[in-house]
C-alpha cells in the first residue's frame, strides 16, 4: 500500500507543475524534426533543448545559457512500446515526472543542439546507456520545497560566481532536478572528460613552455554540470543534422522578388516625399 500525499508533497506537486508551465510567445528559429533527429543521433548523445518553462528562464539565467535543459540518446535500447505509440528514445529529468523515458517528438517545436562524446569506445557508449537506463523511475523528492522556491526569482541578485553553486543547492541529491547532473554522473563513471579542472604542476625550474608543465586532470562533481556546459567543452563535438546530409547553399531558394518589391516600395516613397 502507498502511504498517502502529506501536505508537503501536495505542495510540492503544486509548485513542480507551477514551474513547468509554458511561456507565451515562444518561437523556435529552426525547430527540430523527429526523423531527421532519429536518423541523425547516436546512443549517447546529448540533446540540448530550448525551453520555455518557467523554471527554463531560472536556469537560463543561472547558467548565462540559451540551453536550459539536456536529454539523453539511447536509440532502440528500449523495447518498442506494445500500444503502438512512438518509441521512448530519449531519457530525461524533469520535476513532475522523475527519470523517465520520452519520444524524440517531444522536442520537435523547440530549438535543439546535439553534442557528442568525441572518440568513445562502444564499450563505454553502452555502460552509460545502461546507466541512464538503470535510472528510470528516479524521482524527484518534492518536499524538498525550498529546491524548487528557488526557480520562481528568474534574475535572483547573485553574483556570476554563485550562479552555478545555486543550482546545486538543497535537496543534497541535485542529479534528481537537472538532468545535465546525471548525464554527467553518467560520464563520469567512465572518466570522461566534460569540462574538468586542470591543475598545472611547476616542472623544472627553467622549463618555460607550458607543453613541459604537468596537467593534473580533477573531474568536477556532477551536481555542478548544467546544459551549457557539452556545448562549451572542447571533448563533445557538435552535431548539426542540417549539415550532416549534404548541404548546398546553392540549393537555397530565395525570394528575390519580395526584396525587389520591398525596395521599389521604399523608392517611391522616397520620391513622393521629394
Amino acid at each position: 500500500m502507498t502511504e498517502p500525499d502529506t501536505l508537503l508533497d501536495r505542495l510540492g506537486h503544486w509548485l513542480a507543475g507551477r514551474l513547468q508551465e509554458e511561456s507565451s510567445g515562444y518561437e523556435p528559429y529552426t525547430p527540430s524534426d523527429a526523423e531527421t533527429l532519429r536518423r541523425t543521433l547516436e546512443p549517447g548523445d546529448i540533446l540540448l533543448i530550448e525551453g520555455n518553462q518557467k523554471i527554463s528562464a531560472a536556469i537560463k539565467y543561472l547558467t548565462q545559457s540559451t540551453w536550459s535543459h539536456a536529454a539523453f540518446y539511447v536509440g532502440d535500447a528500449l523495447a518498442e512500446p506494445e500500444d503502438g505509440t512512438e518509441r521512448r528514445r530519449l531519457i530525461e529529468v524533469t520535476l513532475a515526472e522523475g527519470c523517465v523515458a520520452v519520444p524524440l517528438s517531444r522536442y520537435r517545436t523547440y530549438n535543439t543542439r546535439i553534442c557528442r562524446a568525441s572518440g568513445l569506445t562502444p564499450e563505454d557508449r553502452d555502460h552509460v546507456v545502461a546507466f541512464m537506463i538503470g535510472k528510470l523511475g528516479l524521482k524527484y523528492d518534492l518536499k524538498n520545497i525550498f529546491d524548487m522556491l528557488r526557480y520562481f526569482l528568474p534574475t535572483p541578485p547573485v553574483p556570476v560566481r554563485w550562479r552555478r553553486r545555486m543550482l546545486a543547492f538543497g535537496s543534497g541529491d541535485p542529479t534528481r532536478a537537472i538532468c545535465s547532473s546525471l548525464i554527467a554522473e553518467a560520464y563520469g563513471q567512465i572518466h570522461y572528460p566534460i569540462l574538468p579542472e586542470i591543475t598545472h604542476a611547476p616542472g623544472r625550474a627553467s622549463a618555460q613552455s607550458t607543453y613541459m608543465r604537468k596537467e593534473i586532470l580533477h573531474i568536477r562533481h556532477h551536481s555542478l554540470y548544467t546544459p551549457r556546459d557539452f556545448d562549451l567543452s572542447p571533448f563533445f563535438r557538435i552535431v548539426k543534422p542540417t549539415l550532416e546530409y549534404g548541404f548546398d547553399y546553392r540549393q537555397m531558394v530565395w525570394d528575390d522578388k519580395a526584396s525587389t518589391d520591398a525596395e521599389a516600395a521604399k523608392a517611391g516613397a522616397i520620391a513622393s516625399d521629394t
